[in-house]
C-alpha cells in the first residue's frame, strides 16, 4: 500500500488541473476579470501541452464546419440542415476572436501558432457527390461559408488539391473549398497563454499529479497533492474554485469529486495514428485539408483526411487518423484507467451505449488489425501516388468519448465534449474530445456564464474587449460578420 504524506497545505482562489489548452483558456479569462485571484495550475507531466494539445497529438484543424462532413450529415430523406454546421464555426469565430484580441494586446506575442490552410471536402462516386452537393446548397448561402465554393470537376480540385487528383482512376468525385480555413499549433498557442500567466501571478507547477479532490463544509475544495518527482514535496491546496480540464483524466476526478452531477457518466477511450510525411518537396505540393467521409461506425474523430500542417514553422503532410483502442483516458496513463473507472452508477449506462454502438466496436476490430500496407493502402485512397516510403506511423492523442445517463435509452455515447458542473458552480470537469481544442473559447465561456453567474455583469465589459461579438451569431448579422471576420484575419494574418 502507498502512504500519501503530506507535507504542507496551500490555498487558491483557483485551481486548475492539467496544463493544456482548456485550463489555459480558462486561466486567462479570468486572470483579466479577476486579476488580484490567486490562480494555480498543476500538470502530471514537466511541460504543458503535452497530451492532446499537442501539435502531433491533434490534426491541428481549425474546426470550423467548414470541411468536416459529419457536422451537416444527410438526413433519411437526402436533405441537410445546416444548423449544427453553423454552431460549431459560430464557436470557432469566438476562438478566433480571443487570439486576436490577445495578439493585439500583446498577451500572445505573435500569431506564428495559425496559419491559413484552406479547408476542403472531397467525396467518390455518386451517393456522396449527391450529398455533397445537397450539403452545398444548404450551406454555401449562409453568412459564414458564403466562401465555399463547390465543384465536380476533376481539373478544378486538382488546382486546389493536386495530390488528391494526380493518378486518380476515372469515376465521379466531388469537392468543396473553403480559402478561409486554418491550421493552428494548438500546442504552441497553449504554451503562449501559460507563460502569460505565469508572468502575471499565476503558479504553474509540473509533476504535480492530483490523487483526491474532497468538498469542504465551507463549500470549498482540498485537493491531495502527489509530487511525482519528490514524495517529500507531496501538500494539499484548498481552493474556492476548481476546474478539472485534464483531458482523459478528468473523468477520474470528477467521479472522486462526488458531486451528484457527475454520477452516470463513464469513458470509452479511442487512441489514433497519424501518417506523417516530413519531405518539404512533398510537403509543398499540397496547400490543404481535406477531409472525407467517415467510415460506418467510426466516431467524428476518425473521419480521414490529408492535411497540410505547420508545427514549429515547418510544414509537412499527415493523414490518418487510424483508430485503436486502448484501455488508458492518457497517452501518457495507465491501462487501468478504464477498469478504475467503472462504478455503479455508470455501469449500466455504458453497456447500454455500447450495446447500441456495436458498430463502432467493429469499426475498431477492424482498425486494430490494420497493418502497414492497409495503412498505405487508405492513403492512396486520397493520394493515389504517394510514395510509401517517405510516410511515417505516429501515435496521436488519446480520446475519450462521454457515455453518460439517458432517460430513453438507459445510456449513450456521446460524440463531443460536455461541460459537468456542480450545483453550486464551485467546481467543474470538461470531459469528451472533437471539435474540443478549436471550441476552447467558447466552452470557457460556458463555464464562466455556469460557475460564475452573479458575476458576468461585473466581467461583461472585459469579455466584450476580448471577444467583440460576444454573444452576436454571426451568421445571421452579416455586417457585424464582415467587420469581425475582417478584424481577426487581419491581426491574426490568416484569409478573411
Amino acid at each position: 500500500m502507498e502512504f500519501f504524506t503530506v507535507t504542507r497545505t496551500e490555498t487558491a482562489d483557483v485551481v486548475l488541473v492539467g496544463a493544456g489548452i482548456m485550463s489555459a483558456t480558462l486561466g486567462v479569462l479570468l486572470k483579466e476579470v479577476e486579476p488580484s485571484w490567486n490562480i494555480t495550475i498543476l500538470e502530471r507531466l514537466d511541460k504543458p501541452a503535452q497530451e492532446s494539445s499537442g501539435p502531433w497529438n491533434n490534426a491541428g484543424t481549425g474546426h470550423s464546419a467548414l470541411c468536416e462532413l459529419n457536422y451537416a450529415p444527410a438526413a433519411a430523406d437526402g436533405s441537410v440542415d445546416p444548423t449544427k454546421a453553423i454552431g460549431i464555426n459560430e464557436q470557432f469565430q469566438i476562438s478566433r476572436q480571443l487570439w486576436a484580441s490577445l495578439v493585439e494586446e500583446g498577451k500572445v506575442p505573435n500569431a506564428e501558432f495559425i496559419n491559413p490552410v484552406p479547408h476542403m471536402s472531397l467525396v467518390f462516386g455518386d451517393a456522396h457527390s449527391d450529398y455533397m452537393k445537397q450539403r452545398y446548397a444548404a450551406l454555401g448561402n449562409q453568412k459564414l461559408f458564403e466562401r465555399m465554393e463547390f465543384s465536380e470537376d476533376r481539373d478544378q480540385i486538382a488546382q486546389w488539391a493536386p495530390l488528391t487528383m494526380n493518378g486518380r482512376t476515372p469515376g465521379r468525385v466531388a469537392a468543396t473549398y473553403s480559402p478561409e480555413g486554418t491550421d493552428v499549433d494548438f500546442g504552441a498557442l497553449t504554451k503562449h497563454m501559460i507563460n502569460y500567466l505565469k508572468e502575471n501571478g499565476a503558479q504553474v507547477e509540473f509533476g504535480q499529479q492530483v490523487t483526491k479532490v474532497t468538498k469542504e463544509t465551507d463549500g470549498s475544495w482540498t485537493l491531495s497533492v502527489k509530487n511525482r518527482l519528490n514524495s517529500e514535496h507531496n501538500k494539499t491546496i484548498r481552493a474556492k474554485f476548481v476546474f478539472l480540464g485534464a483531458g482523459g483524466g478528468a473523468l477520474s476526478l470528477l467521479q472522486k469529486s462526488g458531486i451528484p452531477e457527475g454520477k452516470g457518466f463513464g469513458g470509452f477511450p479511442v487512441s489514433g495514428l497519424f501518417l506523417r510525411n516530413t519531405s518539404e518537396e512533398t510537403a509543398l505540393k499540397h496547400n490543404a485539408k481535406v477531409y472525407g467521409q467517415a467510415s460506418v461506425g467510426a466516431p467524428p474523430m476518425s473521419v480521414p483526411h490529408l492535411d497540410t500542417r505547420y508545427v514549429n514553422g515547418k510544414r509537412s503532410l499527415l493523414f490518418g487518423p487510424y483508430a485503436g483502442f486502448k484501455t488508458n483516458f492518457l497517452k501518457q496513463g495507465s491501462l487501468l484507467d478504464l477498469p478504475l473507472s467503472l462504478r455503479p452508477d455508470n455501469i449500466y449506462p455504458m453497456a447500454r451505449a455500447g450495446l447500441d454502438n456495436m458498430s463502432l466496436t467493429k469499426y475498431l476490430i477492424t482498425e486494430v488489425l490494420k497493418n502497414r500496407e492497409a495503412h498505405i493502402a487508405s492513403l492512396h485512397e486520397y493520394y493515389p501516388e504517394a510514395q510509401a516510403d517517405e510516410w511515417e506511423l505516429i501515435t496521436a492523442g488519446q480520446r475519450v468519448q462521454v457515455m453518460k445517463k439517458d432517460a430513453k435509452k438507459g445510456g449513450i455515447l456521446q460524440f463531443g465534449t460536455e461541460l459537468v458542473a456542480a450545483g453550486d458552480g464551485s467546481i467543474a470537469a470538461l470531459l469528451g474530445a472533437s471539435p474540443g481544442a478549436s471550441t476552447a473559447a467558447p466552452i470557457m465561456f460556458k463555464l464562466l456564464e455556469q460557475c460564475f453567474p452573479t458575476r458576468m455583469g461585473e466581467w461583461e465589459p472585459r469579455l466584450k474587449e476580448l471577444v467583440p461579438a460576444y454573444g452576436v451569431p454571426l451568421n445571421s448579422n452579416p455586417e457585424v460578420a464582415d467587420e469581425i471576420m475582417a478584424y481577426t484575419a487581419k491581426i491574426l494574418g490568416i484569409n478573411n
